[in-house]
C-alpha cells in the first residue's frame, strides 16, 4: 500500500484527507507538525509528502528546506492558503515539486498524488548515466555530481531533466513538459516549469545567465543540447 505523509495541523482536515485516501488504497500518516512531520519523512521515506505551509514551530518551507538539504528526493506538494505568486515561487525554488491552493477538492489532490507516482513508478527511457560538461547524473539513483562533488536535486527537477535529454536538440514546449513531468495535462501556472528550469540552471550551469546545456527557445520552451 503506498504511504502517504500528511504534515497538517488541522486535525478536521487532516481527518478527511485520511479517510479519502484510505478509502483509495493509500496509507496515509498524519503528523501535527513540522518538526514530527521532518523526522517520519526522513525516518520513513514515503512515497509523497503533502505539507501544509502553515505549521506550529517550523513552517513548510523550512521542512521542504531542511528535507532537501538531507537528501530526501521524495515528491513535495505543498499545502497552502497562500494564493500569491511570490510564495508558490519560494516553495518551488526550495525545492517542492507541485502547490495546491487551499480550498481544494480531495480529487484534485488525489490526481496529483497519483501523477507524482506514476511518473516516480515510469521505466526509464534513456541510459541511467548522462554526462555533460563537468556534470554527471544517474538517473536510476536519482544522484547528481558536478565537478566530482555531489549536487542535490528533486525527482522533478530530475525528471525535467531526463525528459529534455531524452530528447536531445529538440525543442519541448512548456506544454510537453507539464504533461509528461507532472502527468496531467491542465496545470494552474506553467511559470511552474521556468522555475524548475531556472533551478536546473543553478545547480548544473557554470553561467546561469548565459547557459550552455539547457536553452531557452523563445516563445516556444526548452531544448537541451550536450
Amino acid at each position: 500500500m503506498p504511504l502517504i505523509l500528511l504534515i497538517e495541523d488541522e486535525q478536521a482536515m487532516a481527518q478527511a484527507l485520511q479517510d479519502a485516501f484510505n478509502h483509495h488504497g493509500y496509507e496515509l500518516k498524519i503528523a501535527g507538525d513540522g518538526e514530527t512531520g521532518l523526522r517520519i519523512a526522513l525516518e520513513e521515506q514515503p512515497d509523497v509528502i503533502l505539507l501544509d505551509v502553515m505549521l506550529p514551530g517550523r513552517d513548510g518551507f523550512e521542512v521542504c528546506r531542511l528535507l532537501r538539504e538531507r537528501g530526501c528526493s521524495v515528491p513535495i506538494v505543498m499545502l497552502t492558503a497562500r494564493s500569491e505568486e511570490v510564495d508558490r515561487v519560494v516553495g518551488l525554488e526550495i525545492g517542492a515539486d507541485d502547490y495546491v491552493t487551499k480550498p481544494f477538492s480531495t480529487r484534485e489532490l488525489l490526481a496529483r498524488v497519483k501523477a507524482h507516482m506514476r511518473r516516480s513508478a515510469q521505466a526509464p527511457q534513456i541510459s541511467s548515466e548522462c554526462v555533460f560538461g563537468d556534470v554527471k547524473v544517474n538517473f536510476a539513483k536519482s544522484t547528481a555530481t558536478r565537478s566530482g562533488k555531489p549536487v542535490e536535486m528533486t525527482s522533478t527537477e530530475l525528471a525535467v531533466l531526463k525528459f529534455l535529454v531524452n530528447r536531445k536538440d529538440e525543442v519541448v514546449s512548456r506544454d510537453q513538459l507539464l504533461n509528461h513531468v507532472w502527468g496531467y495535462e491542465t496545470y494552474p501556472d506553467s511559470r511552474t516549469v521556468d522555475t524548475h528550469i531556472l533551478n536546473l540552471r543553478h545547480k548544473l550551469e557554470d553561467n546561469p545567465r548565459r547557459p550552455r546545456f539547457i536553452l531557452t527557445v523563445h516563445g516556444i520552451g526548452y531544448k537541451f543540447v550536450g
